[in-house]
């Protein structure tokens, strides 16, 4: 199955500090992007807000909910390249590669354009 082309969009990565449990952060995340109108009932379907929990400590962790680390993460520029911003040494379980590595290991092709933050306005 192919993917569905994606119109140009917005990605970041952030780290913080939760006392919230796994999956009940997933939860959360989840209702920020239904209040966002996210529809996911056609997968890989472009969306209006898409936040994924890519990490959650050192913890791994795979059932038909929960996935960590992100199980596809590691292969997608779109995410490494900002992970690789904030955290270039960062080692990814399970072989303990670090973000840099990872990314240096992506075939060529993905475009990614980063953009400093705050987002200068345009006149």
């Amino acid at each position: 199955m192919s993917e569905i082309p994606q119109p140009w969009y917005l990605n970041l990565v952030a780290t913080g500090v939760t006392r919230l449990a796994p999956y009940d952060l997933l939860g959360f995340l989840q209702s920020l992007e239904r209040a966002a109108g996210r529809d996911r009932r056609q997968p890989d379907a472009p969306r209006t807000l898409d936040v994924d929990l890519l990490l959650y400590g050192r913890l791994e962790s795979e059932d038909s909910s929960l996935t960590l680390p992100h199980p596809r993460m590691r292969h997608r520029r779109f995410v490494l390249a900002p992970l690789a911003d904030l955290a270039p040494d960062l080692k990814i379980p399970p072989d303990n590669k670090t973000v840099d590595q990872l990314l240096t290991d992506l075939p060529r092709g993905e475009q990614v354009q980063l953009v400093p933050w705050p987002i200068a306005e345009r006149p």
